[in-house]
């Protein structure tokens, strides 16, 4: 499959109308192919002894994987499963789970993927109900951790898989109902309830990323994609979808994440992630994408030295990432550019657009703007707006993330409308404090929180960072209320399952250093 794109010389009225704004759009590029499992089952049909996966010793090639998919999405589309349906993907990272992805794909319907034994029985529970799941693809080791009601129907996909495949490719024609505009799958991220909200996500958004310049990332046969990221996180799809629909040779983790990058070509991870590895046994690594946190200029000068680098951004809702750097190690580190077909634009309180240099929210349009909130329609109507710039029906999302674009067409992430944090009455940015600590040497990540509303605590990594040096770095560049009361040097900074620093247990920790030296502090006074 050639994965090069043709520009499309189409006028965008956005750029007509704001000459000076013109780099606020991506470029107007086709994709080679409208649905990514037909992107898929192309690299299946030109290559079908090409290694698709490799798992603990186990691997399958391309035409084996659609074989199995195309047995299996006959045996979904005889139990009603269609266009329009939820098929949950109830699993562990696995081989049977590819299976399980692309055969529900063929049916036309969405698949909705978690990580069996992370994501607690309740919110499995409040997933399937919220998406009215009638048929649940999971591990049979996985199957009593799910708790299934009397009308939905299991299928164990490692058993499935387990009978011979048959030679013929003739059920390649599911899911030729499915359109651009059908949903590819749904993501549950956090909410604000503490229920989990179903973003949809459709072919046309999954395709405008994965299958265009840069997000393919130079995938292609012969190289090996990292499968390391939990499989209920957004950029998950872009390590899978973007391996197989692309050619390459997908490497699922184990337990050791390091174990499986040191063999990668192409890894895609959190800076959390990155930060746990050492990039002198990744000298295989050829691509580097980094999204989901602000990445720290030490890391990104460390990997940058020695293979393509890229700092990207974009919530879920925009589909993976919706801006795109490739950072060369020189310069200012900055989350890029719009990808192909999207836009964004920087706008002030009143929804005006900002100058560059001028911060306000970013709000994101074009082909990434996914199709809302599933079941949701009042918190889709918050985030999902009519898009001014583009018009012609097309929405934009408020990201709530802050930036400003620079004086040659580069935004800058300033952290996120909820890491502005007002302390003793003003207002301060978070990720700001974080990026003055990691000025000091030594200092690899720092992350700040706000403790209470007259102090802010910051976390130093590691532990031989000089807490006096760090401190004195943020005196010099930030004002008196910016320098956090509390900083503390440790040997690591904790994730959540979805490779993100776990803010909540660093809070903790941090309580409970308070109340550690308050009680050493009575000790010394008695």
């Amino acid at each position: 499959m050639n994965n090069r794109s043709t520009s499309n010389a189409e006028p965008n009225p956005f750029v007509e109308s704001n000459p000076w704004q013109r780099f606020g759009c991506g470029p107007s590029v086709q994709p080679d192919a409208t649905l990514i499992h037909r992107a898929i089952e192309l690299q299946a049909a030109g290559w079908p002894e090409a290694i698709a996966a490799e798992y603990q010793g186990q691997s399958i090639t391309y035409g084996e994987l659609n074989r199995q998919a195309n047995r299996l999405a006959t045996t979904l589309l005889k139990q009603g499963v269609g266009p329009g349906d939820h098929v949950a993907l109830f699993v562990e990272r696995s081989i049977p789970m590819l299976v399980g992805m692309l055969a529900v794909l063929k049916t036309g319907a969405a698949y909705i993927p978690q990580h069996v034994g992370i994501t607690p029985a309740a919110q499995l529970s409040h997933i399937m109900a919220v998406a009215q799941v009638r048929v649940v693809l999971t591990l049979s080791e996985l199957a009593r951790a799910i708790p299934l009601t009397t009308d939905q129907q299991c299928i164990h996909l490692d058993e499935f898989i387990q009978v011979p495949s048959v030679a013929s490719d003739d059920l390649n024609r599911c899911g030729t109902t499915s359109s651009p505009d059908s949903l590819c799958f749904v993501l549950f991220t956090s909410g604000t309830t503490g229920l989990p909200n179903g973003v949809r996500v459709t072919q046309r958004n999954v395709c405008n990323i994965l299958l265009t310049e840069p997000g393919n990332l130079g995938m292609q046969p012969g190289l090996k994609v990292g499968q390391i990221l939990n499989i209920a996180f957004d950029m998950a799809a872009w390590e899978v979808l973007g391996c197989l629909a692309n050619g390459a040779t997908l490497l699922i983790r184990g337990k050791d994440i390091a174990q499986t990058a040191e063999r990668c070509d192409v890894l895609i991870a959190t800076p959390s992630i990155l930060a746990t590895l050492d990039p002198a046994r990744c000298s295989q690594v050829k691509v580097v994408a980094l999204a989901g946190e602000p990445c720290p200029q030490p890391l990104a000068d460390r990997w940058a030295a020695f293979c393509t680098f890229y700092n990207a951004c974009g919530p879920t809702e925009t589909t993976i990432v919706n801006t795109m750097q490739h950072y060369r190690g020189a310069g200012a580190l900055t989350i890029g550019k719009p990808t192909p077909n999207n836009t964004v634009y920087v706008l002030d309180d009143a929804g005006q657009l900002c100058a560059p240099g001028e911060q306000g929210e970013m709000w994101a349009g074009g082909d990434c703007v996914t199709a809302g909130y599933l079941g949701n329609p009042q918190l889709t109507n918050e985030r999902y707006r009519p898009d001014p710039f583009l018009g012609q029906g097309r929405l934009m999302f408020r990201t709530r993330d802050l930036g400003r674009w620079t004086a040659d067409g580069e935004l800058e992430h300033l952290g996120r409308v909820d890491d502005q944090v007002k302390v003793r009455g003003f207002r301060v940015e978070l990720d700001s404090v974080s990026a003055a600590l990691e000025s000091a040497p030594d200092c690899e990540r720092a992350v700040t929180l706000k403790l209470d509303s007259r102090h802010l605590v910051a976390f130093v990594y590691p532990a031989i960072t000089d807490v006096e040096v760090a401190r004195k770095r943020c005196e010099e560049r930030l004002a008196y209320y910016c320098v956090p009361s509390l900083i503390l040097a440790v040997d690591h900074i904790p994730l959540t399952s979805r490779g993100k620093v776990d803010k909540r247990l660093l809070l903790q920790w941090a309580v409970a250093h308070q109340v550690k030296h308050a009680r050493d502090e009575q000790q010394v006074q008695a």
